[in-house]
């Protein structure tokens, strides 16, 4: 969860702040017990604020506790220029949060302090209610884990692995304007970079993780676009990846891979789906973000809906629309991380619905395919796009559906059958989705992640491209 700061501001007579101070202090311990309870790191400011020195030094402390989100607390009349002089030592996100106590006029204290916001333009995010009020917990909530996702691509580093992928534009980014909007910088590295550490890579793991894959999942070799040996070679790509996101200090990353690696080498699907997962065959690890084609923006959209998640993010083509359903196929040779086959923990449960297939005739260097079909259940599909060169988020909602093995088959065969599918109903339509979507991959996260989404595009500055049938 988020790291949050709580600061109660307080009226400036003294006479009157001590006959409030402890309904301030009751108050403001409910409000932090509940944010405590719902799975926040609370960093609690050591006094109310009840002068202008105070205003300073406690926002100070707080800045200093490296919160995301700071909750500025009303539940009395407070003195509005002390939230002026908190705001010019606060550098992060501003939630106003009143108290709705009749006796008290917190919420006049709110509007007053958010109006002088409003005059200098300082942004910020009014909300009101009892501490004990769950939907306005998880207001609160929904702007932190916002504001921490944000927070966490600031100073990133992404590793870019070759250069533009078959002409792809919307793969391409403006170094420059990303470290200016999101305060991320860019890694070029060379692709030769993962020949050269797969070939290196120490052949008693690749051995035993080619034996894990054997064990877990079905693997189809056919002795010639698929052969242990090609299997070992991209679990070389993978270890030289993460030598690579070790050695650089990358935080996410993406492999343009075609046409040279998939034409001479070997696909990047396995080392691209084990980035993407929570494990591999040593065990649990962080999920890396790792887009194919080495797609910027795909790989952007993907950290974003992983910080605000904590799952891994599916990375997909929109390939085809089964109009006589209403459903898409969303598949990309191997680029999906095996754990939405079954959403598991347990990597064994994933792979028992994982198939290894030769790869097709797109990729002659040959290796696995990385097939299984996504998982059911309600989804959160996103993509950050450019239109004229500024950024826009579109945001839709959806669900995958799972079918019987016949109608599975059925639909798979009209697309590649041997690359990973998830079958997606999505709150839009063919004609608004296929008119104003703006690039052919699309990312998505299990649940809604709507509110969080929509929040985070106040904090960067991009325009919500919202798509939905209403």
């Amino acid at each position: 969860m988020a790291r949050i700061g709580v600061v109660s501001l307080s009226d400036g007579r003294d006479y009157v702040h001590d006959g409030i101070a402890e309904f301030i202090r009751g108050t403001e311990d409910r409000l932090v017990a509940a944010l405590a309870e719902a799975g926040h790191d609370v960093v609690r400011a050591s006094a109310p604020v009840s002068a202008s020195t105070l205003a300073t030094s406690i926002a100070r402390e707080i800045e200093a506790a490296g919160v995301d989100l700071t909750v500025l607390h009303y539940c009395v009349w407070a003195f509005p220029h002390f939230t002026m002089l908190a705001a010019g030592a606060l550098s992060g996100p501003l939630v106003l949060v009143a108290n709705t106590d009749p006796v008290q006029p917190g919420m006049v204290g709110m509007l007053a302090a958010g109006g002088a916001l409003d005059q200098i333009g300082r942004a910020h995010t009014r909300l009101w209610g009892d501490p004990s009020d769950a939907d306005l917990i998880a207001a609160i909530g929904v702007r932190a884990r916002a504001a921490a996702a944000v927070a966490k691509l600031r100073g990133s580093t992404f590793g870019r692995i070759g250069g533009r992928p078959m002409g792809m534009n919307t793969a391409v980014a403006n170094t420059d304007q990303w470290q200016r909007q999101f305060g991320v910088d860019v890694e070029e590295i060379d692709q030769w970079e993962i020949v050269r550490r797969a070939e290196a890579a120490d052949p008693a793991e690749k051995r035993t993780a080619r034996e894990w894959l054997q064990r877990h999942a079905t693997v189809r070799y056919d002795g010639v676009k698929l052969t242990p040996e090609l299997l070992e070679r991209q679990v070389g790509s993978y270890l030289a990846m993460r030598s690579l996101i070790d050695e650089w200090h990358l935080d996410f990353s993406g492999i343009k891979g075609q046409p040279e690696l998939t034409q001479h080498f070997a696909t990047m699907d396995v080392a691209e789906a084990f980035l993407n997962d929570p494990y591999d065959w040593n065990g649990p690890k962080e999920t890396h973000v790792c887009a194919t084609e080495a797609d910027m923006d795909g790989a952007l959209t993907m950290q974003l809906m992983k910080h605000l998640s904590g799952t891994p993010v599916l990375f997909a083509d929109v390939r085809h629309y089964h109009a006589d359903r209403d459903i898409w196929d969303l598949c990309n040779s191997g680029q999906h991380a095996t754990w939405f086959a079954a959403r598991s923990a347990d990597p064994a449960e994933n792979l028992a619905r994982v198939t290894l297939h030769p790869e097709v005739f797109f990729f002659p260097a040959g290796g696995a395919s990385v097939h299984h079909i996504a998982a059911p259940g309600q989804m959160t599909l996103a993509r950050l796009t450019r239109l004229d060169g500024a950024y826009r988020l579109q945001l839709m909602l959806g669900e995958f559906e799972n079918y019987d093995a016949e109608t599975t088959s059925a639909l798979e065969a009209r697309s590649t059958p041997e690359w990973p599918h998830a079958f997606a109903r999505l709150d839009a339509s063919a004609e608004t989705f296929l008119s104003r979507f703006g690039a052919n991959h699309i990312h998505a996260v299990p649940g809604d992640r709507r509110a969080e989404l929509r929040a985070v595009c106040e904090l960067l500055g991009l325009t919500l491209d919202e798509f939905t049938r209403g």
